[in-house]
């Protein structure tokens, strides 16, 4: 059963962000935002939604160690799983934005992260605001400096759609999220207590896997249909806005306070560690490419990671 409640979470949780997504997109285009607009804020924050609505809802319902442990583990995800699976099956190629932009921030996001509930536990209204601040700042200068470098994202480009139909995705994908979530939140706490783990294990593994699972089935679909080049960028982006906007929009409504100390003394550390790994495996042996060596040594380090954390 509880099973049962975890995959439906998963499948609700992944519906209701595509039908969110595509009323966000439609609701911005018969606004008239510019694309890359749509593409740098909207398709972002929509595609966040199911961390967000996770990790948030737990919160709400004080499991703040599924709430933390869901962005910590998607963030190890994105690097060490579907970034190692993706450059197992194809090289890609690696945009200069990436050590000018993309990796700094992320690191800095990361720091601060750490920086926030390492001494204290906790991450505090104030801490959420500075991290939803810098996020602004973020996408600011993007647009203001980096626009060329921004890739808008496929789905931006969709037929338009009447409001009636725009509301229907709305009203669907509020509710698939939130349901979803509720589904996935309750199947965890029951698997936690069931095998004798604690809710962080549960959070930095299966939660943060299953969240993750979008962005590695989009990444397969794009290597197999060869329709749009597979982009680091995005993993990155991903990362930068799981804990910037998730965890910022989460702690501004409700602080997260830290139950089991593993999240601060060897989770965080895994994701800064990944997330240092990173620049040096653009460099060498390639420069500026990603390929099978790279990928076999982010899953070996993913796996790694699972292995000792159950």
């Amino acid at each position: 059963m509880d099973y049962l409640l975890l995959l439906s979470g998963f499948v609700l949780l992944i519906l209701g962000g595509h039908w969110l997504l595509k009323a966000a997109v439609g609701l911005s285009l018969r606004l008239m935002i510019p694309r890359i607009i749509i593409g740098m804020t909207v398709v972002s924050f929509a595609t966040s939604a199911p961390e967000l609505i996770v990790s948030l809802n737990s919160a709400l319902e004080g499991h703040a160690d599924i709430a933390l442990g869901n962005v910590i583990g998607s963030n190890i995800a994105n690097l060490g799983l579907v970034l190692g699976i993706v450059t197992i099956l194809t090289t890609i190629g690696v945009e200069k934005s990436f050590y000018t932009t993309d990796w700094p921030v992320m690191m800095i996001a990361s720091i601060m992260l750490y920086v926030f509930i390492a001494f204290d536990g906790v991450l505090e209204r104030y801490e959420g605001v500075i991290l939803l601040v810098s996020l602004i700042v973020f996408l600011v200068y993007l647009l203001k400096f980096q626009e060329k470098a921004v890739v808008v994202d496929e789905v931006v480009v969709q037929k338009e759609m009447s409001i009636s139909v725009i509301l229907i995705f709305l009203v669907l994908g509020g509710i698939g999220l939130w349901s979803g979530s509720e589904l996935l939140i309750k199947g965890a706490v029951n698997l936690a207590n069931d095998f004798g783990v604690s809710e962080r294990v549960i959070g930095v593994t299966i939660i943060s896997i299953g969240t993750s699972i979008p962005e590695l089935a989009a990444s397969i679909i794009a290597i197999i249909k060869k329709e749009k080049a597979i982009s680091l960028g995005n993993l990155i982006g991903s990362n930068i806005f799981n804990i910037l906007a998730v965890l910022g929009i989460t702690s501004i409504i409700t602080p997260i306070t830290v139950q089991d100390d593993h999240l601060l003394t060897s989770d965080i550390m895994w994701m800064l560690v990944l997330a240092l790994m990173v620049l040096p495996l653009v460099f060498l042996p390639v420069k500026m490419k990603l390929s099978w060596k790279e990928g076999l040594i982010l899953l070996g380090f993913y796996v790694v990671f699972v292995a000792l954390t159950i």
